[in-house]
């Protein structure tokens, strides 16, 4: 019984692999929502596992950290090559980039709020890049500890970024976004509201921002 349990959940995820884990793959790294990818795949596959392959390959790609930036214990970034054998069949090949992550010793650190905070992100993120410019989010803390809240800051959000959030299956910890240009967004649209408590980082000028009033509990 045991044996057959385990044939069948390895021929299950074979499957999956073969039709869907690639395609999510891509799709993750062209900026698809949960609901976009799941729209676009061809065979048949729950949304929640979409979503938990989704954030793992957000992990795997750094567009969110599970560390804070700068603590020297980021993993080595990962990414998918799509590439074509001679028959035309496609693959996507694993490809992991060395680890740069340093420790930042002591960061310069500004408060903003307003019309001030969005001035100063947008300077931040231009001299630094999208890639090494990253916020601390709290949505799974606060969708569990305080679900009204959660759901004001879904209510604020343009309907493309309320779809991308809601679509992710936060864990129960914070975590830190790249600051591309929706995460920009989301973030200025839950400040505007005095919805959000939080740090930007910026990884190459060592440069902190802290956007809202800081509590220990700030998803609270």
């Amino acid at each position: 019984m045991q044996q057959s349990k385990y044939f069948q959940k390895a021929l299950s995820d074979f499957t999956y692999e073969a039709a869907s884990g690639g395609a999510i793959r891509h799709l993750a790294a062209l900026g698809y929502t949960a609901r976009q990818i799941s729209e676009q795949l061809t065979f048949p596959t729950p949304f929640g596992r979409v979503q938990q392959e989704l954030w793992k390959n957000l992990v795997d790609m750094k567009v969110i950290l599970l560390e804070e930036p700068g603590s020297g214990r980021q993993k080595a970034r990962v990414s998918y090559v799509r590439e074509y054998d001679k028959f035309g069949r496609a693959a996507f090949r694993q490809v992991v980039e060395e680890d740069t992550d340093t420790a930042v010793g002591e960061w310069k650190e500004y408060r903003e709020a307003g019309a001030a905070a969005a001035s100063r992100l947008q300077a931040l993120v231009e001299k630094n890049g999208e890639d090494s410019s990253y916020a601390s989010l709290d949505f799974g803390l606060t969708a569990a500890k305080n679900p009204r809240r959660y759901e004001a800051q879904l209510q604020v959000m343009e309907e493309r970024g309320r779809e991308y959030v809601s679509g992710l299956p936060w864990e129960n910890r914070r975590v830190y976004h790249r600051l591309n240009f929706r995460m920009r967004e989301i973030l200025l649209c839950l400040c505007e509201e005095k919805l959000y408590q939080g740090e930007c980082f910026f990884l190459k000028t060592q440069e902190k921002l802290i956007l809202g009033e800081m509590y220990p509990n700030s998803f609270l």
